[in-house]
């Protein structure tokens, strides 16, 4: 018996460190090729994986062409704004669908269930409206619109609290807590994990989103990594060294976040498949 645990345990980590390289190749080529000249990057015969001749003007040319310090700022405010009002709304939401009783709150939870389901692309033309009404275009309000409220964080947040046991409230109501100071001094700190894992959800969704910020900002000065990433791409040629240098350039600053906050993104993903 030890021994067949011992050999099932060999094929599971085998299996794993395999999925694991096919998950780092993708990047570690994207690095690789960021130094690469542009004919080698393509070249197919001979075939080359590491550069030849490490080139650096690649990152010097990306610098140049993309105002890297406004890409950073905007992407890091619509990040920060949208996980600062997805989180507060969200959790506020979950607390009263999953504590509360009112009149049509299975109804209602259904609805944001049903939003859910619903491809986001359906909302971008009421949104659009709705900002271009407001005379908020080219701004950074408009990047952070559609991520105030979140359905998605709304669900995850309410399997938190449906989990927490429910003499909590009892107690705070026998110390004389109204409900906001119940949700706000007792339940909101018993769900840290979840509220972790939800900003960075909301982080990872803000820093890929490339649709929405195409559409509302047309100004290069409000534009994020992502649209500006889409836009070296040029319509005949593509200078590939070039692109995966500003992709890199692009990336760190989510790996470093991954890096830093992995045992709560996984504790929060963990945890988060509680009772409905």
């Amino acid at each position: 018996m030890k021994q067949q645990t011992i050999k099932q345990t060999f094929w599971v980590h085998l299996f794993l460190i395999i999925v694991a390289l096919g998950m780092i190749v993708p990047f570690v080529w994207m690095i690789l090729t960021s130094f690469k000249s542009v004919t080698e990057s393509t070249q197919m015969n001979p075939f080359h994986f590491f550069p030849s001749r490490w080139l650096f003007s690649n990152y010097t040319e990306a610098i140049r062409i993309n105002n890297f310090p406004i890409l950073y700022f905007n992407t890091i405010m619509m990040m920060l704004w949208r996980i600062f009002s997805s989180v507060m709304f969200s959790a506020m939401a979950a607390y009263a669908f999953a504590r509360l009783e009112f009149p049509g709150r299975n109804l209602l939870f259904g609805l944001v269930l049903f939003q859910m389901m619903v491809p986001p692309q359906l909302f971008v033309i009421p949104q659009y409206l709705m900002i271009d009404q407001l005379g908020m275009r080219n701004t950074i309000f408009a990047l952070v619109f559609p991520g105030i409220v979140s359905a998605f964080g709304t669900f995850l947040l309410r399997q938190f609290f449906v989990g927490l046991p429910k003499e909590l409230e009892e107690s705070a109501k026998l110390d004389g807590c109204n409900i906001g100071q119940t949700f706000f001094k007792i339940m909101l700190p018993l769900a840290k994990s979840g509220l972790i894992a939800l900003a960075i959800f909301t982080a990872l969704f803000a820093f890929k989103d490339l649709l929405w910020p195409l559409i509302i900002n047309s100004n290069a000065d409000k534009a994020t990594l992502s649209s500006a990433l889409s836009k070296i791409q040029g319509a005949y040629a593509v200078n590939y060294p070039q692109l995966m240098a500003a992709s890199v350039l692009a990336i760190w600053p989510m790996v470093a976040l991954y890096i830093i906050f992995q045992k709560q993104f996984i504790q929060g993903i963990a945890t988060s498949g509680g009772k409905l």
